[in-house]
């Protein structure tokens, strides 16, 4: 049985758009291996959770309470609701082309006091005293015997009292005449 010249353009066709979709996915699935090993290709930086490092943990020390932990660790990414004496953070950083570096540090709490540091960063041995990077700035004692208002009319040569000449010597008379002494 000979088949129409309309079932056998109906098949290239088929055939043709199979070749279309499978070359379509197999180029779109090695655009992503190759735009990421072409040279000059900009990858950027990317961090999530809390940023943890070497020198917050030396900061730690048994027995400080929650409110300092906080104060050097920051919040905790993990709160277990049933492991309420547990903090979690987690701490990840791809930089460009390399591979993928993940920090975990769990901080275990007796009696609100920290008793406990696990995870992939230790305290060291020695207490490390954090160096402070503020200043203390002087600054000198404000001058309040003028106001805001009369420093800016001052500038302009007004200076809010009228001179003698300028009052009506009735008012003056009036004023002197209603005084207790």
């Amino acid at each position: 049985m000979r088949k129409s010249f309309f079932a056998l353009n109906l098949d290239r066709q088929r055939s043709i758009s199979y070749i279309l979709v499978v070359s379509a996915s197999l180029s779109l699935a090695s655009c992503s291996t190759v735009l990421n090993n072409l040279p000059g290709v900009y990858s950027i930086d990317v961090q999530q959770g809390n940023i943890v490092d070497q020198a917050m943990i030396d900061q730690l020390r048994p027995s400080m309470n929650k409110r300092q932990v906080l104060y050097i660790m920051g919040s905790p990414m993990l709160v277990n609701f049933f492991h309420q004496k547990r903090w979690d953070y987690l701490y990840t950083e791809r930089s460009g082309d390399e591979a993928k570096e993940q920090k975990r540090i769990s901080l275990f709490f007796n009696n609100d006091q920290l008793a406990a540091v696990q995870g992939d960063l230790k305290p060291s041995a020695v207490p490390v005293i954090k160096t402070s990077n503020e200043t203390t700035v002087d600054v000198p004692k404000r001058d309040l015997e003028k106001t805001m208002w009369e420093k800016i009319t001052g500038l302009f040569g007004y200076d809010g009292i009228d001179s003698p000449a300028k009052t009506n010597p009735a008012d003056a008379a009036v004023s002197t005449d209603k005084l207790p002494f």
